[in-house]
């Protein structure tokens, strides 16, 4: 099974700000590209911190004022790298409590963003794509078990597998395999194991 890497779900950077970017100059970035934040590089385009409209808006309420995007940015900045796979991202992200993670190349150079937004494509996948991944990865190559052993059905990414199975540890083991598809939200199974012939 082939799990989808950062590079795979992150949009390539189209904008980033300087430190000395001022408050103005940020907040119609992030209007023009229709983004909720933008990533402050130095001068080599590495990271130093996020700067987002939650950002924006403390310091735009606050006594001294608008200021620049150093003054205003969330640091240290938490990067991702686009080999890691996509549960990686998650739970740094959850880790750290941030919702996006510049992406970052072998150098530490801006490369690109992920968002929450962009995880959550994992779970908008086609039923009909899950149901083949579970057929041929897990059933066939993985357990190698004949297509026709195990029905496999999958609705919003509810996958429910019914049929007859030769050995009690294989229920467990295909369940698990089922949840780690990505796109798959539960799994229920209906499952028979068939008893040894004496």
């Amino acid at each position: 099974m082939r799990h989808r890497s950062v590079a795979d779900l992150m949009t390539p950077t189209a904008v980033a700000v300087q430190r000395g970017t001022p408050f103005k100059e940020i907040a119609r970035l992030l209007d023009e590209y229709g983004i909720t934040a933008v990533p402050v590089v130095d001068e080599e385009n590495r990271p130093v911190g996020v700067v987002s409209e939650a950002d924006l808006l403390r310091r735009h309420t606050a006594k001294d004022g608008p200021s620049t995007a150093e003054a205003m940015m969330s640091s240290p900045v938490h990067t991702a790298r686009p080999s890691w796979t996509a549960v990686e991202a998650a739970r740094l992200m959850e880790r750290h409590r941030v919702k996006r993670l510049p992406v970052v190349d072998a150098g530490g150079r801006l490369i690109g963003v992920l968002s929450r937004s962009d995880l959550l494509q994992l779970f908008l996948r086609r039923d009909r794509a899950i149901q083949e991944e579970v057929r041929e990865d897990v059933v066939v190559r993985i357990l190698g078990l004949s297509p026709a052993a195990v029905h496999i059905d999958v609705d919003e990414g509810r996958v429910t597998l019914s049929g007859t199975v030769g050995r009690a540890d294989l229920v467990p083991r295909l369940r698990r395999l089922c949840e780690s598809v990505e796109g798959v939200v539960g799994v229920v199974h209906h499952l028979v194991v068939e008893p040894p012939r004496d």
